[in-house]
C-alpha cells in the first residue's frame, strides 16, 4: 500500500515534448482505466509550447500530483534529467518523497501508472518502471 496511506503515489512525465509528455500519460491511464485515483501529470516542453524542459512545469506537475505518498519522476533525455536532479537538490521545491525513477520513458511510465492504481508504495512504483529495462521486445 501507499507510503502513509494517504493516497496512491503519484506520477509526473518529462519530456522535451509536450505532445510526447501528454500522450504517454494518456497511454498509461487507457490501458489501467482502474487507476482513477492515481494521478499523472505530463511535464513537456517549456511553457510557451516549444521544445525543452522547465522547471516550473515539473514544480507544477509534482504538486498536483503529491497525494502524501510519494511522487514517481520520469524523463525523457538529458536536460530534463539534470533539471529533475536540480530540482531534488534543492529540496524544497518538489514535495518530499519525489523520487527520480531511472526507466525507459513511455515503458516505465505505463510499469509506474499500473503498479501506483494497483496500491503499490513509491519502492515499489519505481522498481516497476525501472524493471520495464528488461521487456524484451524480440
Amino acid at each position: 500500500m501507499s507510503e502513509t496511506g494517504t493516497g496512491p503515489v503519484g506520477v509526473v512525465l518529462v519530456s522535451h515534448s509536450a505532445a510526447l509528455a501528454r500522450a504517454t500519460a494518456e497511454l498509461a491511464t487507457g490501458l489501467a482505466p482502474g487507476g482513477g485515483e492515481v494521478l499523472i501529470e505530463a511535464a513537456g516542453g517549456t511553457e510557451d509550447g516549444a521544445l525543452g524542459t522547465s522547471a516550473a512545469l515539473i514544480v507544477a506537475a509534482a504538486r498536483a500530483v503529491d497525494r502524501g505518498a510519494g511522487v514517481a519522476v520520469l524523463a525523457d533525455l538529458g536536460s530534463a534529467l539534470l533539471t529533475v536532479k536540480t530540482l531534488l537538490a534543492e529540496e524544497d521545491e518538489l514535495p518530499p518523497g519525489t523520487r527520480l525513477v531511472d526507466a525507459p520513458f513511455v515503458e516505465g511510465a505505463v510499469a509506474a501508472y499500473v503498479s501506483a492504481a494497483a496500491g503499490a508504495d513509491l519502492d515499489a512504483v519505481a522498481a516497476a518502471a525501472a524493471d520495464a529495462y528488461a521487456y524484451r521486445k524480440v
